[in-house]
Formats: structure tokens, sequence, C-alpha cells
């Protein structure tokens, strides 16, 4: 006697049938999940831009877009003794699971580190996170429903623009000019919202030495950008990595030391010391500090217990602000390479000059679009970041990205002049075919990952 069985649906099929059913509905379905991700996983779409840069890792490509901090320049012998003397003289505290507000002597030393830029903390206000990055998620998830509205700069942080998508929020860009933002189009961006019933969360800016963009937003313009915070009762996200790494003279005062109150300042050791230590905080209002715990322990329970006495230790024992000026050197250095080098080989393209930090903003010439030409700059043994990664509208397409942090200064000038000679033949290509059309961008699509972010 034959017994009935329902008709499976596509979801319902092994990975054998799945295979075996190539050309059908069920064989075309990849993913027997799919139909079960939460709707904010739609936008978690994979780079079409990662496997270049698996190309453009190798040794014969100058690669000009990775964002890594050159690590050979620390006292890594000291920090290996740092180290050994953590495990054997503290390890069963050091590798035990900790605060999940973080280690109250780094969170100590924390206070002093962010004094140079004016801010004067209490260790109770701080948030130790897993990076800079989690400290990003841990505000996007206390404060955004879907729908709502983030204001960011043009352009602006890759990670953070996925991470505000993740929330399935709305990212409104604020055009942004040497001097950084401009205050008089954050205000018109705000009035005109609010008259469309949006809601707006937060200001998400990096005002040092800005990623992408290279820029600072000048003292004038921080006072200004608190003053319309202050009429809109609108919150400040300051994302704030590099502000250490300026190339003349002191840091400019933060946002938050100028205004605590509406005012949340990230900060990370990612730049200023090692990323693998993945160690980065939050400063912020009493109540919202509260709830950045709470969300921090949903997520992880606390950060790494290791990496914060590490750290703790390095700061404590080793002459970390002159190993920080050791780093401002070495990047003014390959910022003046990069600099001179685009003057020469480049001069029908505009650039911004960076005053600190990683980054030169490269405008290409009229009729170019980076991502299309980005396939034959691998080829020409040269890579970047195209802009597009860095805006939510699909806008950048003439935009680059130039990292001069980690490859040495030769090849800094090396890189520029195999760029300058892609650009030069696209320019060929273009004056006798016309000029490329750029396509219409998708957020998400170009974010080329956590080591060129």
């Amino acid at each position: 006697m034959s017994q009935h069985r329902p008709p499976s649906s596509p979801g319902d099929a092994s990975p054998a049938s799945a295979a075996a059913g190539a050309g059908t509905g069920a064989g075309r379905r990849l993913d027997r999940w799919r139909s079960a991700y939460a709707e904010r996983t739609a936008s978690m779409t994979a780079s079409e831009i990662r496997a270049l840069f698996a190309v453009a890792n190798r040794p014969e490509v100058v690669s000009l877009a990775g964002g890594m901090p050159y690590l050979p320049a620390l006292p890594l012998d000291a920090i290996a003794e740092i180290s050994a003397r953590l495990i054997s003289q503290k390890g069963a505290v050091a590798l035990q699971y900790g605060s999940g507000q973080g280690e109250e002597v780094l969170r100590e030393q924390i206070v002093e580190v962010m004094r140079p830029q004016g801010i004067e903390a209490h260790p109770d206000d701080i948030v130790v996170t897993t990076g800079s990055q989690q400290a990003l998620d841990l505000v996007s998830r206390i404060f955004l429903d879907p729908g709502d509205v983030v204001l960011a700069e043009a352009p602006s942080y890759v990670g953070a623009l996925g991470v505000f998508r993740s929330y399935q929020a709305q990212v409104v860009h604020v055009p942004l000019d040497h001097d950084g933002l401009q205050p008089a189009a954050l205000e018109e961006a705000l009035v005109r919202l609010r008259a469309e019933g949006k809601r707006v969360k937060f200001l998400y800016t990096v005002p040092n030495h800005h990623n992408p963009a290279g820029v600072t937003l000048s003292l004038e313009r921080r006072r200004e950008v608190l003053a319309i915070a202050r009429r809109h009762e609108l919150l400040i996200l300051e994302d704030d990595p590099y502000a250490l790494l300026g190339f003349d003279g002191d840091p400019l005062p933060a946002l938050r030391s100028m205004d605590p109150e509406h005012v949340v300042h990230l900060g990370s050791f990612s730049k200023t010391f090692a990323p693998g230590y993945r160690v980065g905080w939050a400063v912020a209002p009493h109540a919202v500090r509260e709830k950045l715990v709470l969300a921090s322990e949903s997520a992880i329970l606390c950060p790494t217990s290791f990496g914060q006495f590490a750290i703790a230790e390095y700061l404590s024992s080793y002459d970390w602000m002159g190993q920080v000026k050791v780093f401002r050197e070495l990047y003014r250095e390959r910022r003046d390479a990069m600099l001179d080098a685009l003057a020469t080989h480049l001069p029908r393209a505009t650039w911004t000059h960076p005053v600190g930090g990683f980054y030169v903003w490269m405008t290409l010439p009229d009729g170019l679009d980076a991502k299309a030409m980005l396939p034959r700059a691998v080829t020409g043994r040269v890579a970047y970041v195209p802009g597009g990664a860095f805006y939510a509208d699909g806008s950048g397409s003439r935009s680059v990205r130039l990292s001069y942090c980690f490859p040495p200064a030769e090849r800094i000038r090396e890189g520029v002049r195999r760029l300058a000679a892609v650009v030069q033949d696209e320019l060929d290509v273009a004056e006798t075919f016309g000029p490329v059309t750029p396509r219409a961008g998708r957020a998400g699509h170009d974010n080329p990952g956590p080591e060129l972010a």
C-alpha cells in the first residue's frame, strides 16, 4: 500500500536533491533558509570588488587601498615582553571573563589618552568595546528603529554605513568640503527632514583626518555644528580614531569636550597602537552609557580581558605618546610622497590635502568611473578603493580613496605613477569612444571588507 506524501516546498529540498534538480525552481535555490532570514539581511550583500582585492594583495601590486596602520614601526620586542609578563604574573585574571563595561584600570588610562583633546571624563563614563566598530553597532542598536534617519557626511566611513544599513536606517548625506562638514547644509537637512515627518536620530561625523576624505572639521565649524545640535536637540556620534595622528601641532578640541550632553564620543587603539587587540571605547552621557553596557553584555558578555590588560600595561610601562609621534612622522613622510606624486603624475585630477590620518580623497577627470576602472588598475598592478563605497546613495563614481599609511614612500610614488598610466589610458578610450556612463550604485555592494575599511 503506497503512502501519500505531501509535496515538498523548495526550501525542503536536501542539498543532494537541490544539486540533482538543477534547472528546476528548487535546484536554483542554493540557500534553503533564504525565506527564513530577517528582513535586515537583505542589505548583507557580498562586495563586487572583494575578489579583485584578493589579487590586489599580491606583492607585485602596489596597494593604495588598505587602511592598515604600519605595525612594523611598533616596539614589537617590548610588546612581546609585556604579553609574557602579563601571562606569567596576571594570567589567571587577564584570561578570565571581565566586566561588561570594561576593566577599570584601562578606563582610567583612557581618561588620560583623551585629555589632549580637551575631554574631561570620569572612568565611569567610559564603556570599553571590541574596537570602535562595536561601539558604532551598540549606539545604533539602542537608538535606531527601521526607517529612522541618520545624518552622515558625504562621503562617510564605509564601516559605519554598513552598521546603519543593518539596522534598516536611512542615511541622508550632508556635504563636506576642505573645512569638513558644512553646518548650513546640516541645518537645512534637519529642517527639511523633520518637515517631512522623518525621525532624525543622530548625526554621524568623523571630525579629525576624515576617513575617507582626509579633511578636518575646523574649530569654527565645530562650534556651529554644536549650536545646531543644541537648537534641534540632535545627538552627535563623534567617531574619532585619528585625532592624535595630526601632523601639525596639537589636536583640535573634541566635540565631546565642547558639549558633553549632546555628544557620544568613540575612540580606538587600532590606529595609535594595534588593531589586533580589538579595543575601543565610547564616552556617553550617563543614561546612554547604561544602555550601552546592557547592549554590550547581551552581545558579547564582556570585551577582551587580555587585550585590555595588555594595552593598560603598554600605556603604563612604555612611552606610548612617543610611539604616536613616531607614527606621525612616518605617516607625514608618506603623505608628502603621495601629494608630490599626484602633483607630478595626475595634474588633471583634484585631491584633498590631509593634515593627519591615513587618506587622500581624489576626484578623477570628467568621463571616468572609478569602479569601472578598478579591474584595469589591478591589471596595471595598482589598487585603490572606489569612492562609491563611501556613499549610501550611489554617489561618488568619480571619486577614489588613496591610502598612504602602509606602503613605504618609494612604493607610494610608484603606485601613483602606475595609477596615472591607467587614468591616461582611460582618458584616451573616453576621448575615442565617449565617456563611461556610471552604473547606478546600490549601498552595500561596494563594501570592501575590514582590511580596507
